[in-house]
């Protein structure tokens, strides 16, 4: 039977990868393999090697929403409207295949559990090529190019003049409804997200080397990032790169860094039902319960059905629902990110999984590397 080494060695043979860490958790046993190198050719991949985890982020940010909820600062069902003035009064496009000019008002304000359910009816479908979603192409641009946003304002005021694709609550919709979460933790806060993740988040338990940039004394390990070309794979970003300055808006939807071990030490955290290790407790027990269950209907999946591949989603991650394939099991939470970057947790098992490379993927499909280490993962 073939081990959690020889499964990602086998996918940096083939050239699939440059190298992978793999971590499996099962209570007290951790399995942890490191493979193939930081940059084509270049040093030895180790398990503290740090990745661009991409869309991992968005788990981390819900989070870090609901503490503000927890402290009363924010109502989970209130308008966002008075922190997020900019979506007070949102147009929506008639139909989703209307023209970006053909528009209604919103039914009803945009909610924080619209933002944190993904279902404000801003963001991706798996049409591309709907008008609303082209337009909003032009402001929700790459997460992983994180120096290509303007300042969070700025954003702000763009993605104010784009209609909304849905009504508030009508659909699931990817990605930008986790960039607003980042925005509303800054407003609500009065500090910026790299801050307050810093302080209440990646501190507490232990997140050394998770942020939105990788200073000069860390670059050594911080991983090289690719995308796959016609001759092969090409270098999309280096350690002195992308990561190497901050960015003028901290993305809530992809921009974070770290290793395994930060990402295990948050999934162990939402298995203990919000407590860290040393007993602290950042979650209750209800905030944890609603960022790990499914809250979307048949009809509101059906749009981001491409993404979401048959499961449902919480808050900040997919929750799976259906044992459409061996590694579905029931409240498997957690999620992916674009840069070759996987983490869940299974509360029914008191398993993590978390699988860290360094190629792009371009496509909603995770490629077959990612899905081997699930199905060992299982």
């Amino acid at each position: 039977m073939p081990d959690l080494h020889g499964i990602l060695r086998k996918h940096v043979d083939d050239g699939s990868v440059p190298g992978a860490v793999g971590l499996v958790a099962r209570g007290d046993r951790v399995e942890v393999a490191a493979v193939g190198s930081l940059a084509v050719g270049g040093a030895p991949m180790a398990r503290d090697s740090i990745f661009r985890i991409a869309s991992v982020t968005k788990t981390v940010v819900a989070a870090a929403v609901l503490m503000l909820v927890e402290e009363g600062r924010i109502g989970l069902h209130e308008p966002v409207r008075e922190w997020l003035p900019e979506l007070a009064e949102p147009s929506v496009v008639r139909t989703p295949g209307s023209e970006v000019d053909d528009v209604v008002p919103a039914a009803r304000p945009i909610t924080v559990f619209d933002l944190l359910s993904s279902t404000a009816g801003y963001g991706f479908a798996s049409d591309f090529e709907l008008p609303a979603v082209q337009r909003l192409f032009s402001v929700q641009r790459d997460g992983r190019e994180p120096q290509s946003f303007p300042a969070t304002d700025e954003w702000m005021a763009e993605l104010s003049r784009v209609p909304l694709l849905h009504q508030p609550g009508e659909a699931w919709l990817y990605d930008t409804c986790s960039a607003l979460q980042g925005v509303l933790i800054a407003r609500v806060s009065g500090r910026s997200l790299p801050d307050f993740l810093a302080e209440r988040v990646f501190a507490p338990l232990g997140m050394a080397d998770s942020g939105f940039v990788v200073p000069a004394e860390k670059r050594a390990r911080f991983t090289s990032y690719y995308r796959s070309g016609p001759a092969g794979l090409e270098l999309a970003d280096g350690p002195d790169g992308q990561w190497s300055t901050p960015p003028a808006f901290p993305l809530g939807s992809g921009g974070l860094v770290g290793t395994v071990d930060d990402w295990l030490a948050f999934g162990r955290m939402l298995l203990a039902g919000g407590t860290t290790g040393d007993g602290r407790r950042l979650l209750s027990d209800d905030s944890v319960r609603m960022m790990t269950t499914d809250h979307t209907t048949a009809a509101q999946r059906e749009t981001g059905e491409v993404f979401l591949e048959g499961q449902g989603w919480g808050f900040g991650g997919s929750v799976d629902i259906a044992a459409i394939d061996p590694w579905n099991v029931p409240g498997r939470y957690g999620w992916v990110g674009g840069t070759g970057t996987s983490a869940h947790i299974v509360p029914s098992t008191g398993a993590v999984a978390i699988l860290y490379a360094q190629v792009a993927m371009d496509g909603p499909v995770p490629p077959e590397w990612m899905r081997d280490f699930w199905r060992y993962a299982c």
